[in-house]
């Protein structure tokens, strides 16, 4: 017994050792806060797209094992990995539908940033990092499904290829090093970009970007992450046909993020300026908002100029981004033909959208601060009424049983689907699993804080005896 305490204690002290070691460093300089109740998740977005980078990193380190950065093995070994390698077709699912969640959240996270007026609280620096990081996270991505070099990959490839060359002075250099000459080592140099180079430069702008106190809730996290799986498991990550250069290419788009892109380049207008000079506006623009700012209120209805702008933007993205996609139906045309969109439409429809959404959008903002004033003022005049809906300890109780029962049932389906070679459907069911374990957490978490609003009833203190008066207390003597 006295040697085990001595072991323990030993390993005790080992650890404040390492803990002490480390107590300057990055890692423990960042303090890390658990919420004790709900709170919104709007607020910690950046630590839920940090989330989708870790498993990033980890999903994509399991697949390194089998994939193959060759010209003529890449879509070979990745159709190993989807069909041949034990749990390589959930890995790959995983890792996929997480890079899309680390774009959005990432494009959320600064949205809501940019509406909320975070960035006015002395972070401009966050604030044009986070821009910069969430250009190259963009990249990450783009080179990550290029170098399985199917259709879809040989489409954007060859985009992004005819983009770097149509830069003036350095455009050449750039191509030749990113896509080597003649093309024959591009997969290796993608492959190096994907899963060192840019990583590397995320991790020193995450070092910068990052705040010192990030808020960790373990439910939304949970959440998040069964979204991902579940996402994977309805919708799987497709493999694509293989490219061949001896067989016509079909018809296909990239990835969502970038189809906005393509449909400018779809109007065969300059690719310099349709490819690389809007969309590097566009991002200089977003980047020097906290310099441009000059209201003094957060809100985004005391900001209409900056939050008409914000709206402008998003609405010339989605309508880009769906024209991306869409495609002439008429299958009797050229495929050139039904790629090609017309440009004075095109661009007549963007020039309208601009100053109509604008005005729109400033409109309606001035609009709500105006219904805002008048429904302070009456609430102001009027009775407080409030009818909060708050659940009894016993249905808590009962909540977190059924929740419970719910999620060792899940287990045991997700086991045995797994085992029947259901993959898209263990898949589904394992994110189902996470979720019904958020919302286990947060509602275990609810009963804990509403059984601390509880008063405690006063303990009864014994009564003191009375007094007895004199003439009680001695009985009358006779005289």
């Amino acid at each position: 017994m006295v040697v085990s305490l001595k072991r323990r204690n030993g390993l005790v002290d080992f650890f404040y050792w390492i803990w002490d070691g480390m107590e300057r460093t990055v890692f423990i300089g960042t303090k890390f806060s658990f919420p004790a109740r709900f709170v919104s998740p709007f607020g910690f977005l950046g630590m839920l797209t940090f989330v989708m980078f870790v498993i990033l990193g980890v999903t994509g380190a399991l697949l390194m094992f089998y994939y193959q950065p060759t010209l003529d093995r890449a879509w070979d070994t990745v159709a190993k990995i989807n069909n041949t390698v034990p749990y390589g077709f959930m890995i790959r699912n995983i890792h996929y539908h997480a890079s899309n969640a680390m774009v959005l959240l990432a494009v959320l996270h600064m949205y809501y940033q940019y509406f909320s007026g975070r960035y006015k609280i002395r972070n401009e620096i966050i604030w044009v990092t986070g821009v910069v990081l969430g250009t190259v996270t963009i990249l990450e991505a783009f080179t990550g499904y290029d170098i399985i070099f199917s259709e879809r990959a040989e489409l954007a490839i060859s985009i992004a290829a005819s983009l770097t060359n149509s830069m003036p002075v350095v455009g050449p250099t750039i191509r030749d090093a990113m896509f080597g000459s003649g093309f024959a080592d591009f997969i290796l140099r993608f492959y190096t970009m994907h899963v060192f180079l840019l990583p590397i430069v995320m991790l020193g702008l995450m070092a910068v970007h990052l705040p010192r106190f990030l808020v960790f809730d373990v439910p939304m996290v949970m959440a998040i992450s069964g979204a991902v799986l579940l996402t994977g498991g309805v919708f799987p990550v497709d493999l694509g046909s293989k490219f061949q250069p001896s067989v016509p290419p079909g018809i296909t788009v990239p990835e969502w993020y970038l189809t906005g892109i393509y449909a400018f380049l779809r109007t065969q207008y300059d690719k310099f300026v349709t490819g690389v000079l809007w969309p590097g506006i566009f991002i200089v623009a977003i980047a020097m908002t906290p310099f441009i700012d000059r209201y003094k209120k957060f809100s985004w209805k005391d900001r209409p100029l900056v939050t008409a702008f914000g709206i402008t933007g998003i609405t010339q993205v989605m309508v880009t981004t769906y024209w991306g996609f869409y495609i002439t139906p008429d299958i009797t045309k050229p495929l050139v033909a039904r790629l090609v969109i017309d440009p004075i439409f095109f661009y007549l429809i963007m020039l309208l959208l601009v100053p109509i959404g604008f005005g729109f959008s400033y409109m309606m903002i001035l609009l709500a601060k105006e219904s805002e004033r008048k429904a302070k003022l009456a609430a102001s005049k009027g009775p407080h009424k409030s009818s909060p809906i708050n659940l009894s300890g016993k249905w808590i109780n009962w909540l977190i049983v059924a929740l419970l029962a719910f999620q060792v049932y899940l287990n045991i389906a997700a086991y045995n689907a797994a085992l029947g070679g259901m993959k898209n459907f263990a898949l589904f069911l394992t994110g189902l699993i996470l979720m019904v374990f958020a919302g286990l957490f947060h509602l275990y978490r609810h009963g804990l804080n509403e059984a601390k609003k509880i008063p405690t009833p006063p303990t009864a203190e014994p009564e003191s005896p009375k007094p007895l008066d004199n003439k009680e207390s001695s009985p009358s003597l006779p005289q």
